[in-house]
């Protein structure tokens, strides 16, 4: 296992070090650091200026943008925008839908979407979770009906974050509802979310945002050349894209800044005895938080360093999992410093620090991370299935 970066590694790291903290807006980099809510506008302004600089999509195939670079480049690549603090390439472009047209998709899918995707030129959003399908999602009964040139799209989606925001959709539907297993008979299919039958309607969140929505569609024309693949096969594109969503939500380097903003925040915190951070015990959970996410640092690399091609390694979960958990522990921690000056939410003529009032909606908004992209018990399932054979 390689622990230290080579030479070139470096100069390839310190590149995109001072790339992202000149060429990405400053403000739209505070946004994201001190967990503001960013615009539509400042997450296109950001991707196209990664993907007018070739760091997009490096993750895809180069003649659609991406990078011949080693599995290290692309932990580098990340590892630095998320200490930069600059907005990720939007993932339901860059690593969801993006991913799945370039390997699964026809010529013709791939000339007309992959462009405008990596660009943000058109916004996507997930059609995966419906009411009574999130964890088992193969549950899903959104229903895709042959009608000549066109499919005729019938059911709910839930969950649909950023829809509001969205020009289309991806979306997975049941095509052959007599399938013998519920894994089979799912297609996915591409719309345009301006379709005659699509409607959407916000859900507003515990932490007071209207992040996530629902989305009926009733009796929805769709083109059956916007198929992605064969009909009946969208299982097997679904597991593909997920693989791709768990690598990438680890958050090593967002979890880093979080826990350097806490040790700021508590140096600032009075306590009888000078500041939070001289509290033995506090500095103590500080310390252990550290070293776990030091513990997942570590894990990460080698996973990086024995990766070998694009297959989705099943170790991906154990990540997942694990990266999730800290995050959480970081915005507790947060949440813990800021004590009742987290209780104001944009409250007027209150006192309260403006990092310790988002402290609050922030924790509840990352009780999320653990169950987006398949829920801690689904990976613990795999976990103990693909990786130790139980």
């Amino acid at each position: 296992m390689k622990l230290a970066l080579s030479p070139d590694e470096l100069a390839f790291r310190d590149q995109l070090r001072q790339f992202y903290r000149t060429e990405i807006p400053v403000d739209i980099r505070d946004r994201v650091k001190y967990g503001h809510e960013l615009s539509r506008e400042d997450i296109v302004t950001a991707q196209q200026i990664l993907n007018d600089n070739g760091l997009a999509v490096p993750n895809w195939p180069v003649e659609w943008g991406g990078k011949d670079w080693t599995p290290m480049q692309r932990h580098i690549w990340l590892d630095e925008m998320q200490l930069a603090s600059v907005p990720e390439p939007l993932t339901f472009n860059a690593s969801m839908v993006g991913p799945v047209i370039a390997q699964f998709g026809s010529q013709e899918l791939k000339e007309r979407f992959l462009p405008p995707t990596a660009s943000l030129d058109i916004w996507w959003c997930q059609g995966f979770s419906e009411p009574d399908a999130g964890s088992d999602l193969a549950s899903l009964r959104t229903s895709a009906v042959r009608d000549g040139d066109d499919y005729i799209v019938n059911g709910q989606k839930i969950w649909t974050t950023l829809g509001q925001y969205a020009d289309w959709i991806f979306c997975l539907v049941r095509t052959d509802p007599t399938a013998p297993k519920k894994q089979a008979g799912i297609s996915f299919l591409l719309f345009d979310m301006k379709s005659p039958g699509v409607t959407i309607r916000p859900i507003k969140l515990i932490d007071g945002s209207f992040e996530v929505n629902e989305v009926f569609f009733e009796n929805v024309r769709v083109p059956a050349n916007q198929l992605v693949g064969q009909e009946n096969q969208g299982w097997t594109y679904a597991k593909f894209l997920l693989g791709n969503e768990r690598t990438s939500i680890t958050g090593v380097g967002k979890t880093k800044v979080k826990l350097a903003l806490a040790k700021e925040y508590a140096r600032q915190t009075r306590t009888g005895h000078g500041t939070l951070m001289d509290d033995p015990v506090f500095a103590a959970r500080v310390a252990e938080l550290e070293n776990q996410l030091l513990a997942l640092e570590v894990t990460q690399l080698r996973v990086v360093s024995n990766s070998a091609g694009d297959k989705p390694n099943p170790a991906s979960s154990v990540l997942k999992l694990r990266g999730t958990e800290l995050q959480q522990a970081a915005t507790e921690l947060l949440l813990d410093i800021a004590g009742p000056d987290s209780l104001p939410i944009d409250a007027p003529d209150v006192a309260s620090p403006d990092w310790a009032e988002h402290a609050g909606p922030t924790y509840l908004n990352y009780r999320k991370v653990t169950i987006y992209g398949g829920s801690s018990e689904i990976q613990r399932s795999i976990i103990s299935s693909t990786i130790l054979g139980l």
